[in-house]
């Protein structure tokens, strides 16, 4: 005995066929580290570390057993209020920073104008470490860059910039700074723009294969920016997103007007 199956029945199976269809994604494309196993460890480890750059804040402390002769080698803190104005009377103490000139120099008490740009941060305490160590017995000095920040744009969660506190940061710590990739993000395909001595660099990194441990963008450096592009059914939704109503409309009249044709 034949079934007569109802034409809108058929019009719904392929409407839902289609859909599961493009629907489906593949496992390649979202997930993070594949074939990790593969690599031996004892060959990926990365001991990068962030170069001094022009336009960084740098907070430098001096200190020695005896505090005074310590004090030459020191800026002096300021009284700063709330809108950032200088205010002695209600103002907190607020330590100074030295802003490293376009030329990557800093001008340091008593010792002068310093070259830096382009020093790590060990190259630069060692540095420091000798030149105060002809003026104090075994100086201590602390580092820290203070304006170090990162942009995140495009396919991320929670797009923004975002301030570094420590010496150095991974990409996967960014996003996930970020709150992660939208499932819409390329993972294999992130921009990461960067500025180093004046000149901008554009790279491309594939975070699902696990070999981009190893990767010079594996770690980001103060003022990187990370941008992950749209994948295809991100870009394809936003050509037919705002005909999206009026094609489901059209769709459900054509269905209608079958149903009420053939019956």
């Amino acid at each position: 005995m034949k079934v007569n199956i109802p034409f809108f029945v058929k019009a719904l199976c392929l409407l839902l066929f289609l859909f599961f269809c493009f629907s489906c994604g593949s496992k390649k494309e979202v997930v993070y580290y594949q074939n990790i196993d593969a690599l031996n460890s004892q060959q990926n480890q990365n001991s990068y570390e962030i170069k001094i750059q022009p336009d960084d804040l740098l907070m430098i402390i001096v200190s020695a057993d005896n505090p005074e002769v310590a004090i030459p080698f020191n800026l002096t803190s300021v009284a700063v209020s709330n809108t950032g104005k200088l205010d002695t009377t209600t103002g907190q103490l607020t330590m100074q920073s030295y802003l490293v000139s376009r030329d990557g120099m800093i001008d340091f008490p008593v010792l002068g104008k310093i070259q830096v740009g382009g020093l790590t941060r060990t190259e630069v305490l060692s540095l420091l470490q000798s030149k105060i160590g002809a003026y104090i017995k075994n100086p201590i000095i602390n580092l820290r860059v203070m304006n170090f920040k990162i942009s995140l744009q495009g396919e991320v969660n929670s797009p923004g910039t975002y301030p570094v506190t420590s010496e150095r940061v991974t990409l996967i710590e960014a996003l996930s700074m970020a709150k992660d990739l939208t499932i819409y993000g390329r993972r294999n395909n992130i921009l990461v723009i960067r500025e180093t001595n004046g000149v901008k660099s554009y790279n491309r990194v594939d975070i699902t294969k696990s070999d981009f441990i190893s990767s010079p963008f594996y770690y980001l450096t103060q003022n990187d920016v990370v941008y992950v592009e749209p994948n295809k059914t991100k870009v394809n939704a936003s050509k037919v997103g705002p005909n999206t109503s009026v094609i489901i409309s059209a769709i459900s009249i054509l269905v209608s007007l079958c149903v009420l044709f053939f019956n």
